[in-house]
């Protein structure tokens, strides 16, 4: 399997772009240094990487920890929150739709909490009359 090093680094750059990063900051975030970063970036030396350092770098671009590995070995990168499970994936997938509902629920809770209180408050029936 061929690495695609070109394609780290257009990923890299563009990041870094979305998010206005400098590589002084990409390296302060990530604790590589500056020289590799500038290396990956601009594809200038061409050699194996430690997977850590590939890891680091897209923890600090905000990515899912095996993104930039993904990229250099031509595959779809996974999304924060993905485990490239199917399985398990959708069933994140579920259980952040039913926390959705469950916090409208609890709002709704809420908003008939705060109903009920003030027409139990003799002082608000007294205004009603």
């Amino acid at each position: 399997m061929t690495e695609d090093w070109a394609a780290v680094a257009r990923a890299i750059n563009e990041r870094m772009n979305e998010l206005g990063l400098r590589q002084r900051e990409l390296a302060e975030r990530s604790h590589v240094s500056q020289a590799i970063i500038r290396e990956i970036q601009h594809h200038t030396v061409e050699r194996r990487r430690s997977g850590r350092t590939l890891e680091a770098l897209s923890l600090a671009l905000e990515w899912h920890p095996g993104h930039l590995a993904a990229v250099l070995a031509r595959r779809k990168p996974l999304r924060p929150g993905e485990t490239g499970d199917d399985a398990t994936d959708r069933i994140l997938a579920h259980l952040s739709a039913i926390e959705g509902r469950l916090d409208e629920l609890a709002e709704r809770v809420d908003a008939v909490a705060a109903d009920v209180a003030a027409l139990s408050d003799p002082a608000s029936r007294n205004r009603t009359r």
